[in-house]
């Protein structure tokens, strides 16, 4: 091939990926094993001294993972990249790089529930603090930062309510007080927004979504955007100051670009523990390759499924930015050209009561806690995922007591739209 940069079909087939050296297998073999033999003394001290790069145990590292780990930095256009146990060790692993007892970070108010609640009081235990923004006022996030403010975090599109956001207005702001910006790209995938283009600095995923795609593995990703100066900034002493633990290193001079990627995996993965497994790093690898296929066949039943709700008379509203009444159809535009993803809310006439009946009375749709399965899904949050919130909490998280998240699948769109018009009218 030429030095041309492959296409965003071929890398999510390719990236990362050689036959087998030793087997001649195609597809990435699942290296499940503990730990990997040393050549010799002086090559087991390199790996441990970071003087080399090579596998120790698979809490670490392990090969493949690092097939999966290359394809996604590959697809988000970044520099390194993390496997983890969780989106929610995702979340928590690039804080822990950042973070000091007593720092603060912004965060945009539409997340989904498990990270809002994550934020609000697992955090406190490690003095970590949040203030929270308003996602549809990027004003809100620079009039929360305060000198301890390490971070600023939002989700491209986020959970529940399918919200665009102007990633581009928050990292104009990130830039002004110095401070990188996290965007949690799960709902869209780079295949719909890749964040970096943007002006992000740091990538998060939930794998367990729509990049393993099938409902069948939980994992997380951070991606390292290399754009952020680490170097001699003191705020950040994880990546800025010597390291003890590897004989006085300065992680962001001797690795660069990816010194972040290099602080989450051998800071955080390795002393805490959230290590990915590599059979579903194996089954997360294969849902990759039809990525784009998926996305877009997500978004496009998605499109048909919003436009029946928004003229159903059982349904008050819906929020779904490919629709072109939608408040954020203009953003989704800019940000989201190939669709607006599979993932949106309405409100229901009546209520509550009306969600808990709805959700009860779908035949194909699954009512379960996931997003971005083949099948489409189907639950109340207010009645389950942001049930420990309050009602304030529910209402701007875009999860009162009305609506129904619905995460549209692969199936023929006229057999889901007969199924919720047959709910709705039972």
């Amino acid at each position: 091939m030429t030095n041309r940069l492959p296409g965003f079909n071929t890398l999510a087939i390719h990236a990362g990926a050689a036959p087998d050296a030793t087997t001649g297998a195609r597809a990435t073999p699942i290296y499940q094993t503990t730990s990997f033999v040393f050549d010799d003394v002086d090559h087991a001290a390199s790996l441990f001294g970071l003087q080399a790069f090579g596998n120790i145990y698979t809490r670490i590292t392990n090969p493949t993972n690092a097939v999966l780990e290359e394809r996604i930095a590959a697809l988000e256009g970044g520099t390194a990249a993390v496997a983890v146990a969780s989106g929610h060790a995702a979340e928590f692993l690039t804080m822990h790089a950042l973070m000091q007892p007593g720092d603060q970070f912004v965060a945009a108010n539409k997340l989904y529930g498990g990270s809002i609640n994550q934020f609000n009081h697992s955090y406190k235990n490690f003095g970590w603090e949040v203030a929270w923004a308003d996602t549809d006022d990027p004003a809100s996030f620079e009039a929360a930062i305060t000198p301890r403010t390490k971070a600023i975090f939002c989700e491209s599109i986020a959970n529940p309510g399918g919200v665009i956001t102007d990633i581009a207005a928050l990292s104009a702001i990130a830039k002004r007080h110095n401070v990188p910006l996290i965007v949690d790209n799960t709902m869209a995938t780079p295949y719909l927004i890749r964040p970096f283009e943007h002006g992000a600095d740091i990538v998060v995923h939930s794998a367990t979504k729509f990049l393993g795609g099938h409902g069948n593995s939980i994992g997380g990703l951070i991606v390292d955007g290399g754009s952020f100066n680490w170097a001699n900034d003191p705020r950040y002493p994880m990546l800025s100051q010597p390291r003890p633990e590897y004989s006085g290193m300065v992680l962001a001079e001797t690795f660069g670009n990816f010194g972040f990627a290099i602080a989450v995996r051998v800071l955080g993965l390795r002393d805490l523990g959230p290590a990915l497994s590599p059979f579903n790093a194996f089954l997360i690898l294969n849902g990759i390759e039809t990525l784009p296929l998926r996305m877009q066949r997500h978004s496009d039943n998605a499109l048909k499924v919003a436009g029946f709700l928004a003229q159903h008379e059982a349904v008050s509203w819906v929020s779904y930015p490919g629709l072109p009444s939608d408040r954020y159809h203009q953003l989704a535009k800019r940000y989201t050209p190939n669709g607006a993803g599979a993932v949106f809310t309405f409100g229901l006439k009546g209520g509550y009561e009306a969600g808990v009946k709805l959700v009860s009375e779908l035949q194909l749709f699954s009512h379960l806690a996931n997003i971005g399965d083949t099948r489409s899904l189907v639950i109340h949050p207010a009645s389950t995922t942001h049930r420990q919130l309050t009602d304030a909490q529910k209402s701007a998280a875009g999860a009162g007591p009305e609506v129904v998240r619905l995460s549209i699948g692969l199936e023929d769109p006229d057999d889901l739209i007969e199924d919720l018009d047959a709910a709705l009218r039972g």
